[in-house]
């Protein structure tokens, strides 16, 4: 199996996502006062006693409701605790024993496994106060006295899942997992994109622009390979957030994008390019990702001349004059029109932003371009260039060593990156090129 999935559950407003972001040691979860703020499932990584673990939070669970929104959050739940191997179920000490808890109880019981009872809010040192062995009427064991606000407990709390945990059959990460963000505005598909691929209702999708507020992982394995889908939030312009839970939804995003290899950047094919797009993928690029540009709800498009889909190209080619590296494809996840044809392009911008090139291979390179075009001279001094190499990967830099970096034109560093691209076909990923002097200056 791979690390152990720990679920935080509980009716709205017990402190699940303050718990959560104790455990993890990161603010990653938005923590708010008022209930229903975390809708989907939301995971990271967390380490104990030497010991990695992934922790998913939930949205709060009403077991009788009808509201549409707190219904789908329930079913959220309800995935998270069927995939999980531990189940944290957090209370409220200052409001008892509700009827929803032991709903919640109830349903934890029926599902089988093993369940941790959390009675948060214990923010007072010493004793544990007398409330708490009113909890020991839901039937799940000792309750343990937490304050998630101030961490007292959690160690206790992370031992008591640990204990239910079979850790031989725990194995190593699989190194080999391309992780995927899905990046854009909000209401552009993003969430029916993953769901389709995932073939599941992974995240919760509404025609309301917003509906997610988290970023969520999809794990997805095929005959293309094993990928992670993140899921994240739409990115509105700054004007436009106004509730401070839109506004970590935001960097949420961002955060997303910098823990991924690829990042999807997915655009209304009904909408067209928007400044907010181009801001997006600058992020992207100025991080160094993988970038692939997926036109979504093409099936919307009416394509009356049969050269539609050219001039849409020749459109986006030239907005994104910037990232002249990007791949584009059209596609809809609603119908599931070339979604296939994204996890090849996945693969091969992955294993292009990841690509290292043999400093002998670049020499070559280098002297057949400067044998091409001649490095530029300024006041009779010309610009010599001793040799190249890679200095790292994701994304690819290089480092050009000369005899003097004022000479190196931006022109012909352009030059020199568009060979390196056309030569080992770096397609989707940007590259750094740098300039360094004999006696150490950089440019």
């Amino acid at each position: 199996m791979p690390k152990p999935l720990i679920a935080v559950v509980g009716r709205p407003n017990v402190g699940k996502s303050t718990l959560f972001n104790k455990l993890i040691g990161q603010r990653l979860s938005i923590v708010e006062d008022t209930p229903g703020v975390t809708r989907d499932r939301i995971y990271a990584q967390g380490e104990w006693l030497n010991r990695e673990f992934l922790l998913v939070d939930t949205g709060g669970i009403e077991p009788k409701t009808d509201d549409l929104m707190l219904k789908k959050m329930r079913s959220q739940a309800q995935l998270a605790i069927d995939s999980a191997d531990v189940i944290i179920l957090v209370t409220d000490i200052t409001a008892g024993v509700t009827a929803n808890d032991s709903d919640v109880a109830a349903m934890l019981r029926k599902s089988g496994k093993p369940v941790v009872l959390c009675v948060n809010k214990c923010d007072r040192v010493g004793a544990p106060p007398p409330e708490l062995y009113e909890f020991y009427n839901l039937g799940l064991g000792d309750p343990l006295p937490v304050s998630s606000v101030h961490g007292h407990g959690t160690g206790e709390l992370l031992d008591a899942c640990f204990d239910q945990i079979d850790w031989e059959a725990v194995e190593e990460e699989d190194q080999e997992i391309i992780k995927v963000a899905v990046i854009g505005k909000p209401n552009v598909g993003k969430s029916s994109l993953v769901n389709y691929i995932a073939g599941e209702e992974r995240v919760i999708v509404s025609d309301i622009a917003g509906t997610t507020r988290d970023s969520t992982d999809t794990p997805v394995e095929n005959q293309f390979g094993k990928f992670l889908f993140i899921d994240t939030a739409g990115i509105r312009r700054k004007s436009k957030v106004e509730e401070a839970i839109e506004r970590y939804s935001v960097l949420r995003s961002y955060m997303a994008v910098d823990r991924c290899d690829v990042a999807v950047i997915l655009i209304d094919a009904t909408e067209g390019f928007s400044e907010q797009d181009s801001k997006i993928a600058g992020y992207a690029h100025e991080q160094g990702k993988g970038c692939i540009v997926a036109v979504n709800k093409w099936d919307a498009v009416e394509d009356k001349t049969g050269s539609t889909m050219d001039e849409f190209r020749k459109k986006l080619e030239n907005d994104f004059s910037f990232m002249s590296y990007v791949p584009f494809l059209f596609l809809s996840a609603k119908t599931g029109q070339r979604v296939d044809k994204l996890f090849p392009l996945i693969t091969q911008v992955a294993e292009k932003n990841a690509m290292r090139i043999s400093t002998g291979r670049l020499n070559d390179l280098l002297a057949y371009a400067t044998a091409r075009v001649q490095p530029p001279s300024d006041k009779g001094k010309r610009l010599r260039i001793y040799y190249m190499t890679q200095a790292s990967t994701k994304p690819p830099t290089f480092v050009c060593f000369c005899n003097k970096a004022e000479l190196f034109h931006f022109s012909y560093l352009r030059y020199l990156e568009n060979q390196i691209r056309e030569q080992f076909q770096l397609t989707g990923t940007p590259v750094r090129m740098i300039v360094r002097e004999r006696g150490g200056s950089t440019k």
